[in-house]
């Protein structure tokens, strides 16, 4: 044993049944679960210390420490204060929120009842009592409590059957079984005497492997992973069992495979902490400059007013006062990063996230399954997602297998023909075989071709015993709820789909024991002898039964993969081998999953010969696993064919439409799955992410580091002879010194299907970059048997190399730890338990609303965080610098031109509301143009809406407004006088005039920056220009002055000097200044280059224009008859593009009618900057087309 405590790693396990002194000196982990971070005593420090780590916190609480300083301090203590309390309140709530769920959460799972072995007594223990060691009794439909190791059921040989959706996503039944020496151990008596040690590896996250001992009596037993029921799994179809604790708590596998949930920030995010570190170094820069300014004032001009200006206590040189000014300044000039964006940012993110738990139109009701957020971090990333990585069962596809076609003895069933011999389409189909005769039928089950039933009723040898092959071979359990209600348990889906299929058509498996299976083969119940099962394995890739029929006559039946069993047949098979694989191919070209059967009668001497070795072999200690295999092959060989099955694993409904939307967003998906390779390449032609029209698919299956490179090598070759044919000379000439570009710039659609057992290889650290280089090359990728450890790399390698946004998708256990690598995690609330919910950002039903969360919401989440951040940098640096233009007016003396109570409620109460508006409200194009142009989401990931280059606008735009702000005011102030003659200028008015004319100017820009407005924005934008004028006259009023005559020292001011005519037009020319410029330069953007966004709603104005003319007219002609509306709501040509699957570039013909210029190139030049050039050139009309298809 390696380990004498928690704190040094753990070699190996040992655990002595019923013996919890000896098993608590080892310090295993209790089986009590933790996720919360606080309790009562440690939530307020802890939480503070957390968030003064963010340098924002840090920041703002070291400006409130300096602003306690008298001799710098130029503004009250509340101006900082205020807002840094209301922060760290708003964050607080938020966690102490989401910890009490948590504590919920924990509280929930560990105080669960479990039955324990104590003393020789079953006692109900709480899961977090349990320790490893003790034996505990389950019941069924019970969740497994912690890992243990199964000793007895109540089932014969010790088997019990488990459902393990919370682990690996799979809803199917598994089967675990007790060795043989503890399967007895039935009674508590028994168990409570049981003092076996079990010596076994560590804890580990490995899900399908155990390695262990069981030392008892002297004896020692090997363990697998088969004695195992792991924490999570839901006891079925099982009485009871009893099972000895192994790990517990956070040393479970499944706690082990959870690992901690990765902090994940945006790009936003990762881009304005750059940017407040330079706007930091830029407020130094304004310091630093103003405090020379005062140095050199104070040494030139101050010193020849000490007498009436005598400076502060303890200055005693110029030096000094322009150390002390610096830092006056700081504080004065630090809202240029206020405190108040971090909360408004939170503040857009939930509403967003709000929005997206509403949306009636992500809700299934089937489910009754609302979206959920379950962060309020990544919305705006929604909006930028370049790669989406998605599982395929359950995902793409419903997990629901369904019993679609067969060929038997050479005749393909399933097809339905019409009068004249075609086969019927969909529409066209009659209705279902009628399988009333049979009254153990499935009602639900559903086939359209009646001649497979004729040909059972007319007692056709080769179905029935096609049939019965299908009856007979599998694993599956039969529950008789009730007389003639059957309840099939099956381990696959497919296998429960076949088994349907043999039940409805006449050969229905009834009950099977250890020994024996019950079949009712036309009604007749008939029961087998079970022989031997050759169980099913990934390498194998078949299963077998051997049974004896009442006869006495023995025969193996065999059901396997088309590439296995073809190999295995006797060769007087071959004309039936070569029909059954023509309508195999047919079946797999229309993404069906498919099964080959055959059989073989088996002499009594051989088998008695052949069994007595398999039971030698079974007994063996060593090498058992190859022994069995030499001995299955052997018997499997020169069998008989029967036919094949084809099985539809159902897409999801609205699959190949949502995936061809997000391609034309310039999305590309990649398919990392479990399955076979020949299954995920159906189902990628059934969604469409392959097709005929593709140039190619490359199929790499290497088993070695050479093969695989040689295969990725000669994939790229094919791609670049591609982009050789296509570009011209002096454009190869160009790119020639650069891989990745000239796969960029390949003509042609490829598809990259790789094996798990090449990725291996592949993502190996030499050759990571070559995979990544082809795999990006091509439209789809689909990498099969990949384990979820390969899917987080593969995840990871796109990350690191790309720079690009991630999105995983999936809905078992098996994709959590992709969805927690990618930057957005999307679990899928389905069949497959909830862990990959539980490991998600966001979570829905069906695969389809992804498409509305990434183009509507996404899309929009990104514009408005980017408009909100544009208008509020722009919009404090406008406020903030006007303090820089009046230091040098002002002696550098660290005097504000604002009042500080304007200071205080600028950001927390002018401002903030309309802004708040803008980033929660704003839409540039409705909803469903959102869907139908997806064109419209590149801008998001090109990152065009707020980057470096758009922050340095905002800020030049910000600057060029507090210029004219200040200075107009101050030129007009110098020589106006009053109505009544005396001076106007005094510093209060100019104070009052320079704040009335920012408020109305930022008020002003933020209705231009609006796009949707509601009665919202209306009411806050409004609603803050009334409050500014309210609290503003308020202020200067005879009763707050009587009140508070230290305070508010300026009565009537605001009321004198907004009562001058030469005030208001001040601020008029001021505001008119301002936003003249920007209107005139959005007009002419608009109309020489203007975004697809704005052609869109052009395109909308016009089309409302001409649906008004059209009512007008039908209005006008209308002489009594009826006739349909439909013509003018719809555009000609839909029914053909419907039918040819090409409907969604319809759009861009509506939009190019409207789009003569080229308007929107600007994205696809950003996005070909390294693409062919020969391509591009041509005419305008052709490049406009080009990009506004959409």
């Amino acid at each position: 044993m390696g380990v004498t405590g928690r704190c040094v790693v753990e070699e190996e396990r040992r655990v002595r049944a019923n013996a919890r002194e000896y098993n608590e000196k080892f310090q295993y982990a209790s089986n009590c679960i933790k996720t919360s971070k606080y309790n009562i005593v440690t939530f307020l420090p802890v939480n503070l210390f957390e968030q003064f780590q963010e340098v924002a916190n840090t920041y703002f609480l070291f400006l409130l420490i300096l602003q306690l300083i008298p001799q710098i301090s130029s503004l009250s203590w509340f101006t900082t204060i205020v807002p840094l309390v209301l922060v760290l309140t708003i964050t607080a709530v938020k966690d102490a929120t989401d910890d009490y769920f948590r504590h919920k959460s924990d509280n929930q799972v560990n105080n669960r009842q479990s039955q324990v072995l104590i003393g020789g007594v079953l006692q109900q223990e709480q899961w977090m009592n349990v320790r490893v060691g003790d034996i505990i009794k389950l019941e069924n439909n019970q969740f497994v409590a912690a890992d243990l190791l199964l000793l007895s059921s109540s089932e014969p040989h010790g088997l019990c059957y488990i459902e393990t959706a919370e682990l690996d996503g799979e809803t199917n039944m598994k089967v675990r079984q007790a060795i043989p020496v503890t399967a007895e151990l039935g009674d508590t008596s028994q168990l409570a005497r049981f003092d076996g040690e079990v010596v076994c590896e560590p804890p580990n996250n490995k899900l399908d492997k155990f390695g262990g001992t069981l030392y008892w009596k002297e004896s020692k037993y090997p363990l697998s992973n088969q004695n195992m029921l792991l924490r999570g799994c839901v006891l079925r179809n099982t009485e009871w069992c009893f099972g000895l604790v192994i790990f517990a708590g956070p040393d479970t596998k499944l706690m082990q495979n959870s690992g901690r949930t990765k902090f994940k920030r945006t790009s936003i995010d990762r881009l304005m902490n750059t940017l407040v570190l330079w706007i930091f170094g830029f407020l130094v820069c304004m310091g630093v400059i103003l405090a020379i300014g005062n140095a050199i004032w104070e040494h030139e001009v101050g010193v020849c007013f000490q007498i009436y200006l005598p400076w502060d206590e303890g200055v005693h040189s110029a030096f000094f006062s322009g150390f002390l000014s610096f830092w006056s300044y700081i504080i004065i000039l630090n809202t240029v990063v206020p405190i108040s964006l971090y909360v408004s940012v939170e503040v857009i993110r939930l509403g967003h996230s709000y929005f997206i738990n509403w949306d009636k139109k992500m809700y299934c009701a089937k489910r009754r399954t609302p979206a959920e957020a379950r962060t309020t971090t990544l919305n705006e990333e929604l909006g930028q997602v370049e790669y989406i990585f998605s599982d395929k069962t359950g995902t793409l596809t419903q997990n629901i297998m369904v019993f679609s076609k067969c060929s038997v003895n050479g005749h393909s069933y399933g097809d339905v023909q019409d009068m004249l011999g075609h086969k019927a389409e969909l529409g066209e189909r009659p209705e279902p075989v009628d399988f009333s005769f049979n009254p153990l039928a499935d009602p639900r089950f559903q086939f359209w071709d009646p001649s497979l039933l004729e040909a059972v009723k007319l007692g056709d040898l080769h179905v029935h015993e096609f049939f019965r092959l299908l009856s007979l071979c599998h694993t599956v359990m039969s529950e008789e709820k009730s007389e003639g209600e059957l309840l099939y348990k099956a381990q696959s889906p497919d296998e429960g789909a076949l088994v349907t299929a043999a039940r409805n058509f006449g050969f229905v498996f009834r009950s099977r024991t250890p020994k024996t299976i019950t079949v009712h083969e036309l009604g007749q119940a008939i029961t087998y002898q079970l022989l031997a099962i050759l169980d099913f394995n990934n390498i194998r890739k078949r299963m077998s039964v051997i049974v004896r029929s009442p006869e006495g006559k023995i025969r193996l039946y065999c059901k396997g993969a088309d590439t296995i069993l073809l190999e295995r047949l006797h060769p007087l098979n071959q004309d039936l081998s070569s029909i059954t694989t023509d309508h195999l191919n047919e079946y797999a070209g229309e993404g069906l999953r498919t099964l080959v059967l055959a059989y073989k009668d088996l002499e009594e001497s051989y088998y008695k010969d052949w069994s007595e070795r398999l039971h030698r072999v079974g007994s063996a200690p060593e090498a058992r696993e190859d022994h069995l295999a030499r001995l299955y092959d052997e018997v499997e060989h020169d069998m008989m064919l029967l036919g094949a099955t084809a099985i539809e694993d159902k897409l999801q409904q609205g699959v190949p439409e949502t995936i061809a939307i997000l391609t034309l967003a310039n999305i590309k998906i990649w398919v990392l799955t479990g399955d076979k390779q020949e299954t995920a390449v159906n189902i990628g032609y059934s969604c469409k992410m392959l097709t005929d029209d593709m140039t190619e698919v490359f199929v790499v299956t290497g088993h070695t580091v050479l093969e695989v490179r040689e295969e990725l090598r000669k994939a790229r070759e094919k791609m670049m002879d591609a982009s050789h044919s296509v570009c011209n000379g002096f454009y190869q000439e160009k790119l020639s010194s650069k891989l990745t570009s000239v796969l960029e710039a390949i003509a042609g659609e490829y598809a990259l299907v790789i094996n798990g057992h090449s990725l291996a290889h592949a993502l190996e650290a030499d050759m990571e970059v070559e995979f990544l280089e082809t795999a990006c090359a091509c439209k789809a990728v689909i990498c099969c048997r990949v384990t979820p450890l390969q899917k987080a790399q593969v995840v990871e390698l796109v990350k690191k190399y790309k720079k690009a946004v991630t999105l995983a998708i999936g809905d078992g256990a098996n994709d959590v730890s992709m969805i927690k690598t990618a930057h957005i995690g999307v679990g899928i609330s389905g069949q497959e338990g909830i862990q990959a919910v539980l490991a998600s950002d966001y979570s829905f039903s069906q695969f389809k609303f992804l498409q509305r969360l990434l183009l509507v919401h996404g899309r929009w989440s990104y514009l408005r965080m980017c408009k909100f951040l544009c208008y509020f940098f722009y919009k404090n640096f406008a406020f903030t610098m006007v303090h820089f233009w009046f230091g040098f007016f002002c002696g550098f003396s660290a005097q504000t031109v604002y009042d500080q109570y304007f200071i205080t409620l600028y950001n927390i109460v002018y401002t903030s509301l309309p802004v708040l508006a803008m980033g929660v409200f704003d839409q540039d194009v409705p909803e469903q143009r959102s869907m139908e142009y997806p064109k419209l989401y590149e801008p998001g990931q090109l990152n065009l809406l707020f980057n470096k280059r758009e922050f340095f606008i905002c800020i030049a735009q910000g600057i060029y407004t507090s210029i004219l702000m200040f200075f107009i005011p101050y030129g007009v102030f110098a020589d106006a006088t009053r109505d009544d003659g005396a001076q106007l200028a005094d510093y209060q008015s100019f104070a009052v005039t320079v704040a009335t004319s920012l408020v109305i100017v930022v008020s002003v820009q933020i209705g231009l920056d609006t796009g949707f407005w509601t009665a919202i924005n209306h009411f806050f934008i409004w609603g803050s220009l009334a409050a500014y004028f309210a609290i503003l006259f308020t202020m200067h009023s005879d009763g707050l002055f009587r009140m508070f005559p230290h305070q508010f020292r300026f009565v009537g001011n605001a009321q004198n000097t907004l009562a001058q005519p030469t005030v208001w037009l001040t601020i008029a020319l001021t505001a008119v200044v301002c936003i003249v410029p920007v209107v005139a330069f959005r007009f002419l953007k608009l109309d020489l280059k203007p975004e697809l966004s704005d052609t869109v709603r052009y395109t909308q104005l016009v089309r409302k224009k001409q649906k008004t003319q059209h009512r007008c007219m039908r209005h006008a002609g209308r002489v009594g008859s009826r006739r349909s509306g439909y013509a003018f709501s719809h555009q000609e040509g839909f029914g053909e593009l419907i039918m040819s699957g090409k409907n969604m570039r319809l759009s861009s013909l509506a939009l190019s009618s409207f789009a003569p210029r080229p308007s929107t190139s600007w994205i696809d030049t950003l996005r070909k900057k390294k693409g062919c050039e020969g391509s591009s050139a041509g005419s305008p009309s052709g490049a406009a087309d080009k990009t506004l298809r959409v």
